[in-house]
């Protein structure tokens, strides 16, 4: 993997981003990077950010920057009008376009990114004999063995990881990708010149708006809506909100919209939703491997829409009925939907919901579980990002629960008890107890502890995440499943 300066010149200018190229320079660069920590010897470096020349002091291997300002640094510079799209250009090139070797798939929406995902990449592996990647906010898989799947830091990461990992789920023989696109990824250029086979729209409800995110709802859905136009076909859930915005959007380039749920294309009957899992009916359609019973191994109706989406796009994939009915039979979503019986305390769950949309669905389905008893929620929410979360989630345990215990989740800068407290401004029904516990885990064991026999404990947020981000750090959390499988093991001792 090597850069040439002609070729850098070239791809910059191709895509309009060169403002001025340094002259009579014949170089090789053998390492691509944007990170200091990560120079090697005869890397061409791409600054982003508030980055100053200064940092580079004491790093050798660094031969030439592309940057949008130019640096008081004695080397070959390329100036661009825009870093974050120079770094994707010049990433799928160092890395030799991997994504041409791959069929991929893309999924994005408020809610249910990760778990359509993962039912995607469940039935895609069984159609192509576990030659499927998958890039989820939980994980990134770019192989078949234990040793190709890693923890994800974020929904869809740096152009310059996307690609990287793209040449690595190639270079395993993955032949398809499943993956989660954010509005970050359009918003901050991390999936410039990036199109997918297929893109499926699941759902917008107001969510990552705030000074570091999107400044408006408005800016946070046209920037959903970008999927459409990298997409060869596109899916869109009938149901969501602001459909006839999305339809009129997703219909400008794609002369079949495949539509699914209630008024769409493709429907489905719901037979049983129960604690561990659901059955439904896929009714006749046009894409015919799709017709037939399901039975998913996830619980939550909800999920059963998720499924829809993921169902068609595995069928323009190829995928067969048997193939469909396999993956979605086996599938596992780390930290979403686990349900542990504890005895004498009901039953708790753990899942990474985190904004209105997924934490009203998931206390909707506890209610509905169980009736008789009490609703208790675990909760917190991040720190310097998503600040509209608060008072969303402040809305939902007011409407369907009875109790809350707030808690610290990913704080970064700001003090948790702050935001919590910002949570607490908006619970406004007057029945709903709340507790402060800005520890975690106790505030984890004291809601079980409070718990009776019919009662259910909702911890939201972090899933079986493995830190918490707390002041810049990832600070080492053995997450909210093991802290609830410790309880319960404690207990049955």
């Amino acid at each position: 993997m090597q850069l040439t300066s002609q070729k850098i010149t070239q791809l910059l200018n191709q895509h309009q981003l060169l403002k001025d190229a340094p002259q009579g320079n014949n170089l090789l660069f053998e390492f691509l990077h944007y990170d200091s920590r990560q120079v090697r010897p005869d890397t061409l470096f791409v600054v982003k950010g508030a980055f100053k020349a200064e940092y580079l002091q004491g790093i050798a291997g660094v031969r030439a920057l592309v940057t949008e300002k130019p640096l008081e640094w004695d080397g070959p510079q390329w100036i661009v009008t825009d870093s974050q799209k120079a770094l994707a250009v010049l990433s799928m090139a160092y890395f030799d376009y991997p994504q041409k070797q791959l069929w991929i798939g893309a999924f994005t929406g408020t809610k249910g990114k990760t778990t359509a995902a993962y039912f995607a990449y469940y039935m895609l592996k069984a159609a192509t004999g576990n030659k499927t990647a998958l890039f989820s906010t939980v994980d990134r898989i770019t192989g078949p063995t234990a040793q190709d799947r890693h923890k994800s830091d974020l929904t869809t990461p740096e152009s310059y990881e996307l690609f990287k990992d793209m040449r690595r789920a190639v270079d395993n023989g993955m032949t398809h990708l499943v993956m989660e696109v954010s509005s970050q990824a359009y918003l901050r250029n991390r999936v410039y010149g990036l199109d997918y086979q297929v893109g499926a729209f699941l759902n917008i409800s107001p969510d990552h708006i705030g000074p570091n995110e999107h400044p408006t709802f408005e800016d946070y859905l046209a920037h959903k809506l970008m999927l459409f136009d990298h997409s060869k076909q596109v899916i869109v859930n009938a149901e969501s909100d602001h459909l006839e915005q999305i339809m009129k959007r997703a219909q400008e380039n794609h002369d079949h919209v495949y539509t699914y749920g209630a008024g769409g294309e493709f429907t489905y009957l719901s037979h049983e939703s129960a604690i561990h899992e659901s059955r439904f009916t896929v009714n006749a359609c046009s894409l015919t491997e799709m017709e037939g019973d399901y039975r998913l191994n996830v619980p939550g109706d909800f999920n059963e829409s998720n499924a829809m989406a993921a169902l068609i796009m595995v069928a323009l994939a190829g995928a067969k009925h048997g193939d469909m009915v396999q993956g979605l039979d086996q599938v596992v979503i780390p930290g979403r939907m686990l349900s542990l019986p504890i005895a004498g305390h009901g039953v708790t769950f753990v899942d990474y919901a985190h904004n209105y949309a997924s934490m009203s669905a998931l206390l909707s389905f506890a209610q509905d579980q169980y009736p008789e008893g009490k609703v208790i929620v675990v909760v917190g929410s991040p720190g310097n990002k998503g600040v509209s979360r608060r008072a969303d989630f402040g809305k939902v345990i007011s409407k369907l629960a009875d109790e809350v215990y707030l808690t610290a989740d990913d704080p970064q800068y700001e003090d948790p008890q702050a935001i919590a407290q910002a949570i607490a401004q908006h619970i406004t029904n007057p029945h709903v107890k709340i507790h402060y516990q800005m520890d975690r885990i106790k505030a984890i064991h004291t809601a079980i502890d409070e718990a009776g026999p019919e009662d259910i404990v909702v911890v939201a947020g972090k899933g079986e995440d493995p830190y918490q981000k707390i002041n810049g750090q990832d600070v080492p959390y053995i997450g909210d499943y093991a802290v609830v499988v410790a309880y319960q093991k404690q207990e049955a001792q």
